[in-house]
């Protein structure tokens, strides 16, 4: 009953992560509807009124990557990504409501269309002189260019599951990722006006719970459940082109091109974009966001627990606080010196307080990262704080500590960790007994919190 009750909150968990997923399950035919719209759409939508729309012209914004959908069972001649983003970025166009589009990509059946209407007025007016002139086609002052120019596959994958007496779950993940590039040209100096570059991932994941379990002799409990969510490539297409097409509205008021009815809302529109590309410039692939730092130094306070591995068998942690101060050379590399109190205890056989200071270089894996792992290491000193010692064995010790930790910066001043550390006192006298030939040694494990100052 236990293993079932886990199971069911199992599933119930496992549910909750995609609740949108799971309880929309297709159980009929659906109707037709209208295309999803984007976070973007809602954006573009809302733009200001340009003073005066500006023609352009599309006449392809072709698929470039040449890919294929991978296919376990052979190969397959289905494309990767839509080959309609022509379409696409037409209507993101027109969305806008800063461009008017005018037809191109099959300008041929347009023209043979305006003959037929010619040929057919001549055939039934005759050569009459009053006869209606077909109106003259708009020209485009501005070309649009580009297309779909990667789609990489697997970018990042990974997963994760547990089993135990029958009850388990996993779940996995995929990223795949689409760029392409947007470009305005001049139609009357061939001058390529702006070029702008969007990147956009897709997200494919999978969650499935099991429970397998005998209840009773020969009464066997299998449930199973699960989902699959995959984000629609065509979805992911449409969001990065109107993005492109926002970024080219917005690039094209900061240089001039157009302008808008509302200039305080322009400047409101420029400032958000140029956050952005600050932004967008502090971020690296995998959405890893980086930020140049540089600090003069930081303050560091920690607690944690200290344990023992000594002579007695049965030893307990104990507490430990620290207090330091670290001086940074590079973003990378520091050197610092530390303060700290702590406690070794054995139930029952050993119970001492201690005191120490020491000295560490550390070396940071990834100082512009808000995740960053961390190396130190170096030499120390610590001593009894005991009054009742025994006199023909050592209170005080030498010893050298390296450990490791993980630092989460929440500002650019305060930085949140975890570590753990071994240290090694070169003596069997720690827990004043000596037996066989192995040295005491104490590990420290513990969180803390670093000041930065001078940044």
């Amino acid at each position: 009953m236990k293993n079932f009750k886990s199971a069911i909150l199992i599933v119930l968990s496992a549910t909750t992560l995609s609740c949108g997923t799971y309880f929309n399950q297709p159980v009929d035919v659906q109707e037709a509807r209208i295309g999803e719209s984007t976070d973007v759409t809602k954006t573009l939508k809302n733009l200001p009124l340009p003073q005066e729309p500006v023609v352009v012209g599309v006449y392809n914004f072709r698929d470039l990557t040449g890919q294929y959908k991978p296919s376990d069972v052979g190969s397959t001649f289905s494309t990767a990504v839509t080959q309609g983003a022509t379409s696409i970025l037409i209507k993101a166009l027109e969305d806008s409501r800063w461009f008017t589009p005018i037809e191109r990509e099959n300008i041929g059946n347009l023209l043979n269309e305006r003959n037929i209407i010619r040929s057919t007025r001549q055939e039934y007016q005759g050569s009459s002189t009053n006869q209606p002139q077909v109106p003259p086609l708009l020209y485009a002052g501005i070309l649009l260019e580009g297309g779909i120019v990667s789609y990489d596959t697997n970018i990042i994958t990974g997963g994760m599951g547990a089993r135990y007496f029958g009850v388990g779950g996993s779940t996995q993940y995929r990223q795949d990722r689409i760029t392409i590039y947007l470009r305005a040209i001049s139609t009357s100096s061939g001058k390529i006006l702006k070029n702008v570059y969007i990147s956009k991932t897709i997200l494919s994941q999978a969650v499935d719970v099991s429970l397998y379990k005998y209840v009773s002799f020969q009464r066997l409990l299998e449930v199973e459940s699960g989902f699959t969510r995959n984000e629609p490539v065509q979805l992911a297409v449409k969001e990065a082109i109107e993005k492109g097409v926002e970024s080219l509205i917005v690039e094209g008021l900061k240089d001039n091109l157009w302008s808008t009815q509302d200039e305080a809302i322009a400047q409101e529109l420029i400032d958000r974009y140029d956050e952005e590309q600050e932004e967008a410039e502090l971020t690296e692939l995998y959405n890893r966001k980086l930020t140049e730092r540089n600090p003069s130094g930081y303050f560091e306070v920690d607690f944690g627990a200290s344990l023992l591995s000594g002579d007695y068998s049965d030893n307990s942690p104990g507490f430990m606080g620290r207090i330091g101060y670290t001086q940074q050379f590079t973003p990378s590399f520091s050197v610092g010196i530390a303060g700290n109190f702590f406690e070794l205890s054995n139930n029952g056989s050993f119970q001492e307080q201690f005191a120490g200071i020491d000295l560490n270089a550390q070396f940071k894996l990834l100082p512009e990262d808000n995740i960053t792992p961390f190396v130190y290491g170096g030499p120390g000193y610590i001593f009894s704080l005991a009054s009742d010692t025994p006199e023909d064995l050592s209170t005080s010790f030498f010893k050298v500590q390296y450990g490791a930790g993980i630092e989460y910066f929440i500002s650019d001043n305060i930085g949140l960790k975890i570590f753990g550390d071994h240290n090694l006192t070169f003596s069997d006298e720690v827990d004043y007994t000596v037996n066989g030939k192995r040295d005491d040694f104490y590990f420290n494990f513990g969180a803390g919190i670093n000041f930065y100052f001078g940044n």
